[in-house]
Parts: structure tokens; sequence; C-alpha cells
């Protein structure tokens, strides 16, 4: 076995934005895969939407946790076995005999996922000390997202005409290998805080919380939201939810300390990331659908319908990583999201063109300004925090993000469940009007809550 070279911090770079890459590719590329799955499985919408949201809502339910677990036991290890538990997991969806086990093994992925992330963050963090050199591994931590949302689409459409489903899945397996080896080799051990409490009540009633609520969202589409189900799941979480504020409250030492939603940036930026995903990942599903059952295009096909908005994401992030130290972080994002907003209103006319043409430039615009945004949240949220607290503010901002992609999954396939041509039309234009609505109300709330020439400080 190879002995740990001495620090490296661009080989630490390149295994952090792996693992990143893993976590994202498998949004972009399930969502590609949802016509096949529903031909191998029978699935109706509702079990598409699990696929996609058993997933995701282990990684927001374990993310606040796992950064804290960065935190106590050094990220460098926790962001191992995060790679390594993903990487399985993958290997079981890709051998999945039927729907129920392919959930159960995304619910394993979500795990892998939430270890990664904000451990990923706080390895970054400790690899590079010039803020400048920080901003630009950061960016193009943000571009490997990119990078994987923009090729997953065309890969996996790729694979899935040529080898099937499965491959989708199996793909990881090379990529979490050499990671896990970089990682092992040239990262140096992380401190550790061995006092640092897990806080299990909390940790099990958000991880609640968060699982009544997608339950009701999630099942929404087939049981319809006056089902007696789906009130009492969405009165559960609100009555968990209550519990677990108060429990973080008193406890000594919180999963989620409340206090850092005194500082506006935070609390700005977790509102701007839980909107930001909640559209993106929201309208992607909707058009997923669109473009395979509406227009009846192949997944590879898909794949590359989504490549304007997706390959767009690559470029922008890494301008963001550059600008953000220079235009501060209030303009940066407000400036993103309006452009985001922009992008998808003129979907609306695009759409009612009716050929895929119209539709490159809003798909560009939306691209580019959540790609604008991310970044610029991401700094302002790991500037706003000291050291100690680098892993649990990372998996806060990660933790609303993907509770609004689980929101924008549910809420916008809900309005796309119709499968009639007109039904589902008017499903995606109530969608785009929501997504225009929310862009626009976190714009407001960057503007109100980064300060006027907010840049970011040394960290």
């Amino acid at each position: 076995m190879f002995k740990p070279s001495p620090y490296h911090p661009r080989f630490i770079q390149i295994a952090t934005c792996l693992g990143f890459v893993l976590v994202l590719i498998d949004v972009s590329v399930v969502n590609v895969a949802l016509e096949a799955l529903r031909t191998a499985f029978h699935a109706d919408l509702t079990g598409l939407q699990w696929v996609v949201n058993a997933y995701a809502l282990v990684f927001a339910a374990l993310l606040l946790m796992a950064g804290a677990l960065g935190d106590r036991l050094g990220a460098k290890r926790v962001f191992m076995a995060g790679f390594a538990i993903f990487t399985l997991a993958s290997v079981g969806c890709g051998a999945a005999s039927g729907l129920p086990s392919l959930i159960a093994w995304r619910l394993v992925q979500g795990l892998g996922a939430a270890l990664l992330v904000p451990n990923s963050l706080s390895l970054l963090r400790q690899a590079f000390h010039d803020d400048q050199q920080r901003s630009r591994a950061i960016g193009w931590w943000g571009a490997g997202g990119g990078i994987a949302l923009a090729a997953g689409p065309v890969i996996g459409g790729l694979l899935i005409s040529a080898l099937g489903w499965r491959s989708i899945f199996l793909i990881n397996l090379p990529v979490g290998l050499i990671g896990l080896w970089m990682t092992y080799r040239y990262a140096p051990a992380s401190p550790t805080q061995a006092g640092r409490s897990l806080d299990m009540p909390g940790q099990m009633t958000g991880a609640l919380t968060l699982a009544t609520f997608t339950f009701a969202l999630t099942q929404a589409s087939s049981l319809g939201w006056q089902s007696p189900v789906i009130v009492g799941a969405l009165l559960l979480s609100i009555l968990l939810g209550s519990l677990f504020i108060w429990l973080e409250a008193r406890h000594p030492s919180p999963m989620l300390p409340l206090a850092l939603f005194h500082d506006a940036a935070v609390s700005s930026a977790t509102v701007i990331g839980l909107i930001v995903n909640l559209v993106f990942y929201g309208m992607v599903f909707s058009f997923s659908l669109f473009f395979q059952s509406v227009q009846h295009r192949t997944p590879q096909q898909t794949g590359l319908a989504f490549l304007p908005m997706m390959a767009i994401l690559m470029v922008m992030n890494i301008i963001a990583g550059r600008l953000v130290s220079r235009i501060g972080t209030r303009w940066l994002a407000v400036t993103g999201l309006l452009i985001s907003a922009i992008g998808y209103l003129l979907m609306l006319p695009a759409l009612a063109a009716q050929s895929y043409l119209p539709l490159v430039l809003p798909m560009l615009l939306a691209g580019s300004g959540i790609a604008l945004t991310i970044p610029t949240i991401t700094h302002a949220t790991l500037a706003a925090v000291p050291n100690t607290q680098a892993g649990i503010a990372s998996g806060l901002l990660n933790a609303a993000r993907q509770v609004g992609g689980v929101i924008g999954v549910a809420v916008f396939g809900f309005f796309v469940r119709q499968g009639e041509t007109t039904l589902f039309m008017h499903g995606m234009h109530l969608a785009l009007y929501t997504a225009v609505a929310l862009l626009l109300t976190g714009a407001a709330v960057g503007l109100g809550g980064f300060k006027r020439h907010q840049q970011i400080p040394s960290l």
C-alpha cells in the first residue's frame, strides 16, 4: 500500500473536485434515465420522484451531522469514508433488481454524498491558506460540479443507449477509486475536535422532519394535497421541526448552532441556496420529462438538449471564483439571480415556439445566473464563520440547497404530473412562473442581507 505523500494542495483540489463530481453527476444522469427507469420497472411519476428524492433526502438530512463529524474526527477521514460509501452504493444501484432496491441504494448514496460535500470544502480550506488561491480553488470545485452537470446528461445518454441504465451508476466505480487513492496519498491528516458533540436528538428530529416533509411533497403527486395522509404528514413535519428548533436552542453543543443565523450573510446565503436548488433541480426534472415524454427524445438526445444549460455552469463557476473578491458578494449574487430569472422567463415564449433552438439562449442565461450565484454564497458563508465552524457552516448551506432540490422535484413534479400534453404544458408554464418569482425573491434577500461593498475577507 502507498504511504501518504507530503502535503500537495493541487492533488487535494483534484480529489475534492472528483468527490463533488460524483455527487452531482448522479443528479443529472438519473434525470436522463427517467424514461428508461419508467420502462424497466413500470414506474409511475411518484416512483420516479422517489428515485431522485431518496438520494437528496438523506443527503440533506445528514449534511449537518457530516459537517460536525468532519470537524470532530477530521475532514480527511470522513471525506474518504464518504467516497467509499458512495462508490459501494453506486455498484448497488447498478445491480438493483427492482425499483425498491434501487431507491434503497439511492438512500445509501445520499449518505456517502452527505459525508463528501461539506468535508471537501473543509479540505480545500485547510489546503489553501491564501485568500485568492482559496477563491480560485473553490471556483474550480464549483466548476467540477458544473462539469458533472454538463457531462452527466450527455455521457448518461450515450451509456444508456449503448449499455443500458445500469451503466450510469457503475461508471462511478473507477472515479471513486481514483479519488480515494489521491486523498489517502496526498492529503495530510486534518485537525480534530475530540470533544465535539454529534447531538443525536437534534440529528434524529431534523432527519424525521425532512423525511415526513419529503414524503408529503412527493406522494402528493399521486394522493393529492387533500389526502388525510398528506395533511397528516405535513402537520407531523411541522411538529417535528418545532421540536428540532426547541432542542437546538437548549443543547450545549447543538448540531445546528442557531447563532449562525444571527449573521445576515449566513442566513441570506442559506435562503438563496435553498431557492436556487429548488428552481434548478425542479426545472431539470420537469424538462427531462418534457424532452422525453412530450418531444419523445431518446436519452442521448435529451442529454444533448441539456448541454447549453449545463455546460455554461462550468465556465461561469470559474469566472465567479475570480470575480467574487473584486465585486463582492452582494452584487454578484443579486446579478446572478436576476440573470437566471430572465432566462426562465424567456423560456415561456421559447416553449410556445415548439422547437428546440429558441430554448438555447434562455437555457444559457438560466445556467449562467445560477453558476454565478453558488460560488458567491459559498464564499460568503465560509468567510462569515471561524475555522472551527467551517464544516458545520458548509453543511448548513449544502443542506439548505438539497432541501431546496427535494422541494423542487416534488412541487414541480406535481405541476407536470398530467400525461396529456395540454395539461402537461400548463404545468410547465406554472413551474416557470414559480421559478421566476422565487429567483426574484432570492435577489431581494441578497440585496438586503449582504453588505453593499462586502468583499470576501481573508479566512
